[in-house]
């Protein structure tokens, strides 16, 4: 949503008397001195609700034209995807936000940095960052700075932080810039110890006059200068138990800087992947039928354990980095204001190698060999296919892409004949990879369109990443399964309910004494009387244009996915990459989570699929066998008929 909503204020042109009024009140004021556009919203910015960094600001900004055109990027990001998780959290209505943007002029600060009057996490303690060059650097996250932590009541020195000081943002004439550190400027803080005391002074008289803990602004010019810039009040002072719940800033962890998207590349292209690709590869070698129970629990146990891990290191390091594919889109729509606000996506598919799109391919090829001969199709009803050149595929298939279920070579089996009997699959075709990106990068000349290309470049390492990482984190996933299925054969009928936590499995395994608890109260279907009166239209986030129907399948377990038939409206809670491959056989997908980014609205624009995600409890609300029109190109999802259910029954 933040994406196309951005795009619309781009393509939307000021009403003409109010652009020639404010382009001649701009010009009179600043003239081509360089400004700042900041970002002032009332609700995020209160005492109660404020956190740094939600919204958007600009510097180094010159000229009547281009303040306006980045008073509209400002007003756009109040509805960001992270301003709206913000406000979900803070149970903020979006429809009630506003936003005052202020333009200043720009002070060209030497050395630059935020004062925190009373520490984020010592309540006794005010705390002082400082960077060399201009302030967004720190913000953005790009450059880390120099920290002084000092006593609150006093204002003395604690301890200095230094950091590692390398580069500084500055203003030039073709924009805010990183470039490097001097060299006699690397061994130097950023502030001599009075400055340190006068920026804290300073800071504390804010907060006398606001009557609240403030985060402070400054810089301080070549004339050493202090220079107050802005101020907000902290709200990140709170109890134990309310900081655990606040993800505020998970949500504006997502928002990276270009340099911080490198370091997580390279940290995730040469460590993190191989490494969860290898322990994957290990735990496929371990024989657990080999091992007694308590060997079987201990394993389980440290399957669970290693999954855990490798889930911490995608919430941290490959959601954020995902990052990188919504920043190119920004930069795409910003210069080229497509009418398509998710055009961009085309670019970044084009070369973009999906680990995915891959084992897609294969499995189609797969199709195709039986499609071509009826005897080979045929003998999928066997349970395996007769040996040969598609046998060998099939094996090669499922050691590299298997989840290691184990039903699942019959499963895929019953998938490939009902791909073989259903016509192959159409993908819309397009210009080139190479004309897309000359496109784009013609828009650009000298240095921008070198760092341009890099973007580019980084944008679909965002995009593969983000697609290869779900894949290989699944067959981690896959070995613990594996270890749970073995479990519950063993336990026999002392097996728990089948979504049990694997702790009590590990529990049955090194107790034979220990009874299953009691599943009785398992969440139970939507009834028939409830289905009854559930709406005929459900509204969500336009995600692939096109209008289709179908019979629903809704996938809420791995097992339901081989059962999908060609010509089903795929249904779920979020399509992630180990579904997609039945892709070729739906005619659209409909979504509860996600926006025009996640796996199912890329997958059905690579198929050419009508896609609506975030439709609102809408596994709950469509079952297995309703009748769906779906309308991606808008949004809407019709249920124009319904299944007859059993009362109580789950369809």
């Amino acid at each position: 949503m933040g994406l196309r909503l951005r795009n619309r204020f781009q393509r939307t042109p000021w009403p003409a008397d109010l652009r020639a009024a404010l382009a001649t009140e701009l010009a009179a004021r600043f003239g081509d001195h360089p400004v700042a556009v900041r970002s002032s919203a009332p609700a995020e910015d209160a005492a109660a609700t404020s956190f740094a960094g939600l919204h958007e600001s600009v510097l180094d900004v010159r000229g009547a034209a281009a303040i306006l055109d980045q008073l509209t990027r400002v007003w756009a990001s109040l509805w960001s995807d992270r301003a709206l998780l913000y406000r979900r959290e803070l149970s903020l209505d979006p429809t009630r936000s506003a936003m005052a943007v202020v333009v200043q002029v720009l002070v060209a600060g030497v050395r630059s940095g935020v004062a925190f009057t009373r520490s984020p996490v010592a309540a006794d303690e005010a705390v002082i960052e400082a960077v060399w060059g201009l302030n967004q650097g720190l913000v953005d996250g790009a450059i880390a700075p120099d920290r002084w932590h000092l006593d609150r009541a006093s204002g003395a020195v604690r301890r200095h932080e230094p950091a590692e000081r390398q580069e500084q943002v500055l203003g030039t004439e073709d924009g805010v810039r990183t470039v490097p550190l001097p060299a006699e400027r690397r061994t130097a803080p950023p502030l001599a110890a009075d400055e340190v005391g006068a920026v804290y002074d300073a800071a504390r008289a804010v907060e006398a006059r606001a009557g609240a803990p403030q985060d402070v602004e400054w810089t301080l010019d070549d004339d050493a200068r202090l220079w107050l810039l802005q101020a907000r009040p902290i709200t990140t002072g709170r109890d134990a138990d309310s900081q655990a719940e606040d993800r505020r800033g998970w949500y504006l962890s997502l928002h990276r800087s270009l340099a911080e998207l490198h370091r997580l590349r390279e940290s995730i292209e040469g460590d993190s992947l191989p490494a969860m690709a290898a322990e994957a590869a290990r735990l496929a070698a371990e024989d657990l039928t080999a091992l007694d129970d308590a060997d079987l629990a201990a394993a389980v146990r440290r399957r669970e354990a290693r999954r855990a891990h490798w889930v911490e290191v995608y919430w941290r390091d490959f959601i954020p980095f995902a990052h990188g594919m919504r920043l190119f889109g920004q930069v795409y729509n910003d210069r080229l204001r497509p009418r398509d606000p998710f055009e961009f996506v085309d670019l970044l598919r084009a070369e973009a190698g999906l680990l995915g799109s891959q084992r897609n391919h294969e499995l189609e090829a797969l199709a195709e060999q039986l499609r071509a001969d009826p005897d080979l199709a045929a003998a999928t009803d066997s349970g395996d296919l007769p040996a040969g050149p598609a046998r060998e595929a099939l094996d090669a298939y499922l050691a590299r892409f298997g989840a290691g279920a184990r039903q699942e070579r019959a499963q895929l089996l019953r998938l490939l004949a009902e791909m073989a009997r259903a016509p192959a699959p159409d993908r819309p075709g397009g210009p080139s990879a190479v004309a897309m990106a000359e496109r784009f990068l013609a828009h650009f000349e000298g240095q921008e369109r070198a760092r341009m290309a890099e973007l580019l470049d980084l944008g679909r390492a965002s995009y593969r990443l983000r697609d290869d990482d779900n894949l290989i984190l699944g067959r981690v996933e896959a070995r613990l399964r594996e270890a749970v299925e073995l479990a519950r054969d063993r336990l026999g009928d002392r097996a728990p309910a089948a979504h049990a936590p694997a702790a009590e499995l590990i529990q049955l395994l090194e107790d034979p004494a220990l009874a299953p608890a009691d599943s009785s109260a398992e969440s139970r279907p939507a009834s028939t009387a409830e289905l009854t009166l559930r709406a005929r239209q459900l509204v969500g986030q336009p995600a692939g244009p096109g209008l289709a129907a179908g019979r629903a399948r809704v996938i809420e377990s791995e097992a339901e996915l081989f059962e999908f038939q060609a010509g089903e409206v795929l249904v779920c809670d979020a399509l992630d990459p180990t579904m997609t491959l039945v892709a070729p056989l739906a005619v659209a997908i409909v979504e509860r989570r996600g926006g025009m980014l996640i796996h199912g609205a890329i997958i059905a624009r690579e198929y050419g699929l009508p896609c609506v995600t975030g439709v609102p409890e809408v596994t709950r609300w469509v079952r297995t066998g309703d009748t769906l029109s779906v309308d991606g190109s808008v949004g809407l999802v019709v249920i124009t008929a319904r299944e007859a259910h059993p009362a109580g029954g789950s369809g």
